[in-house]
């Protein structure tokens, strides 16, 4: 059963297991560092569909379908699957997910939500309360840009601080048994607002989410980043990492070589016209889900803590002129 370690960490004693995985991407992330590392590639963006919200339904959906298959595993199998993405309503998984029949808990944690689905599927193993859950999540470059900033017709200038918002999903099944990788802990995030209020500039907006989140728990658990062997944020990219850096070297935690960011990862920012980073749902989901867990898998990794951030906005808020509250769940993966 779960326990509470210190004030907010809970500790899953039961070992639910991430008992498979896949990630799906666009064109431009397969074109980047950890391109051949994803399930599948998809060189049509659209996918085939005639909008890009339904592309991204699509991504979901083939991202669960392939965890599925890893798994010899069929939909009625899963008692729950924890859903979410960037759109209004979560609609990318509504209507992504729908025709597998598997009871839903919608999430929103904006680019976060990773780290949340994950959190409470396993807390949901753990406990007793399900056999298999599955943990998704989903962005799309087009669909974001049009619900958050401007349609892609517009042509708007793109500032230094902005995030390039990654095509594609991420998805993995949590169950009992087996040996591998498992998740240990969880730690929800609190939301922080410093008052940012440029919605091109997310990884300042999501830094303290983030610093607070770590240190507490190192404080709960009594650790430091020097137990760990990856500390990874996802997604604050060049601005909100340096940020991170500097916040956590006031309180006394220096991570130094320890931390990578998936926002940095995907991208290759030399030659890929990403400017800060990667961002999105399926930034971290893409991450995690294929490089991350695969490295855990081979042991070249054991320890690693990953801190989904999200920038919890709306268009609405922001044409309002309100700040930009941020957040990050941490998940504790161990394999040994």
């Amino acid at each position: 059963m779960p326990e509470r370690k210190g004030n907010y960490t809970v500790q899953l004693s039961n070992r639910p297991m991430i008992l498979s995985y896949a990630a799906v991407v666009g064109k431009k992330e397969g074109e980047g560092p950890l391109g051949k590392e994803f399930d599948q590639v998809f060189e049509d963006t659209t996918l085939g569909e005639k909008s890009w919200e339904k592309a991204e339904s699509d991504l979901q959906k083939e991202a669960v379908t392939r965890a599925l298959n890893k798994a010899a595993l069929s939909p009625s199998q899963v008692q729950y699957i924890f859903a979410g993405d960037l759109l209004n309503q979560c609609c990318a998984s509504t209507y992504g997910l729908r025709e597998l029949n598997i009871p839903l808990y919608g999430q929103f944690g904006a680019c976060s939500t990773m780290a949340q689905t994950l959190s409470l599927a396993a807390i949901f193993v753990d406990s007793g309360a399900a056999d298999l859950c599955c943990a998704v999540t989903s962005s799309h470059f087009c669909t974001s840009e049009r619900q958050f900033r401007f349609p892609l017709e517009y042509g708007g200038q793109r500032p230094p601080t902005s995030q390039w918002t990654v095509t594609g999903a991420g998805a993995a099944m949590i169950g009992m048994g087996g040996s591998g990788v498992h998740i240990a802990e969880v730690l929800a995030g609190r939301q922080v607002d410093l008052g940012v209020t440029d919605a091109n500039n997310m990884g300042a907006a999501m830094a303290p989410a983030a610093a607070d989140t770590i240190a507490r728990y190192f404080e709960d658990t009594q650790t430091s980043p020097d137990d760990f062997d990856l500390i990874l944020t996802g997604d604050l990219s060049a601005v909100g990492s340096e940020m991170l850096h500097q916040l956590l070297k006031k309180q006394g935690i220096h991570l130094g070589g320890k931390h990578n960011d998936c926002g940095l990862m995907i991208f290759d920012r030399k030659k890929q016209d990403a400017h800060a980073g990667g961002s999105g749902c399926g930034c971290s989901a893409a991450v995690l889900c294929s490089h991350i867990l695969r490295q855990m898998e081979q042991k070249q990794l054991r320890n690693v803590l990953f801190i989904g951030t999200g920038a919890l906005m709306s268009p609405t808020t922001s044409q309002q002129g309100e700040s930009i509250p941020g957040i990050a769940h941490l998940v504790h993966l161990v394999n040994g």
